[in-house]
């Protein structure tokens, strides 16, 4: 299994404090940047990654997750 990730995503727009960078498999992330495809998160959401995750505070879910994973 590929290590996770956070997502790649580019500005800070309005309601930009509600978001967070989620954890998802690095291959995942290198589809999606080529395809466009949609990726799914450690804690379940799915989306087409569009912004920098340096931006966001990391998904408190995906993190507790990754977390457990490691050990």
């Amino acid at each position: 299994m590929s290590e996770p990730t956070k997502e790649q995503v580019d500005q800070v727009e309005a309601g930009d404090h509600e978001r967070y960078s989620h954890f998802v498999k690095k291959d995942k992330i290198v589809e999606s940047a080529v395809m466009g495809n949609a990726v799914v998160a450690l804690c379940g959401k799915v989306w087409v990654p569009s912004r920098d995750p340096e931006r966001f505070p990391v998904c408190p879910m995906c993190l507790k997750i990754y977390e457990k994973l490691k050990r």
